[in-house]
């Protein structure tokens, strides 16, 4: 059964022989193969095109800060999945990319529409930025929607590593109007939400990236990409060094049951 338009059907990325393969156009073994890096190779698939240095580096830069922030949610997923299948590694990893969600770690691309909105209502009205990202924020308040990529249950003042990628965008001399978006909503937080909520990773990754002409559509890659990278490090060490059943543990013993029970009974979880 057919979904949809598919006059086309067709694909850009990489085709093969049994002698040669080719990737975006570039033979893999004569081109890409120990020429370049795993994240020019990422730009190049995702776009089409190799990057040029500044590209290169800034999404390096967002890939090392987002691989790796400790025992959050999806890692304790994944090592307590490993500790319950040891023989599924990949089971491990999907369990921890499947815990990326809106709240941790998959704000990246929420966060890039949102500055995407606000640039295309300063076009649309001829409006100062500032009124722009105001009129979108009240839109989003009005419809009890999160403003995606501020606040931090940790980082309750600056995140660091937001500070940091965009202190390099301007190094890179990359830094244009969605890093200026990003800014121009942080400064409206206390008027239109009511507190100050300074920006995290998750918009400081899509500012710097769209603003270096990486696409909106595939920024929710960013982070998955680069998490994958930590996971397998923590899985690594739940090999080595287990601490699994300790998380599944401390989870059962932070929680008590208040449902129904037989008179007299005295529930022993742990």
């Amino acid at each position: 059964m057919k979904i949809g338009k598919q006059t086309a059907p067709h694909q850009s990325i990489c085709t093969s022989n049994p002698d040669t393969i080719i990737v975006r156009g570039h033979d893999l073994v004569e081109d890409l193969i120990g020429s370049v890096s795993f994240t020019d190779y990422t730009w190049l698939l995702i776009t089409g095109s190799l990057p040029d240095d500044r590209q290169r580096r800034m999404l390096d830069a967002t890939l090392v800060a987002i691989a790796e922030h400790g025992l959050v949610p999806s890692v304790q997923a994944s090592r307590m999945t490993l500790a319950a299948a040891p023989e599924a590694i990949q089971g491990a990893v999907a369990a921890g990319l499947l815990g990326c969600g809106s709240v941790i770690l998959g704000a990246a691309e929420t966060a890039g529409r949102l500055l995407q909105e606000i640039l295309t209502e300063r076009a649309d009205s001829d409006a100062p930025l500032e009124r722009a990202a105001e009129t979108v924020m009240r839109h989003y308040r009005a419809a009890k929607r999160a403003l995606p990529g501020y606040g931090h249950p940790l980082h309750k003042g600056r995140d660091p590593r937001a500070e940091r990628l965009l202190s390099l965008a301007t190094e890179l001399g990359l830094a244009g109007p969605h890093c200026e978006a990003a800014k121009a909503v942080e400064a409206l937080m206390p008027d239109v939400v009511g507190k100050p909520l300074m920006m995290n990773v998750s918009s400081a990754i899509p500012c710097v990236l769209l603003d270096a002409g990486y696409p909106l559509l595939a920024l929710k890659g960013v982070p998955l990409l680069a998490r994958t990278a930590g996971l397998i490090a923590h899985l690594l060490e739940e090999q080595t060094r287990p601490i699994g059943f300790v998380l599944s543990h401390a989870g059962a013993g932070a929680i008590t049951y208040d449902g129904p029970a037989p008179a007299g009974f005295v529930p022993n979880e742990n």
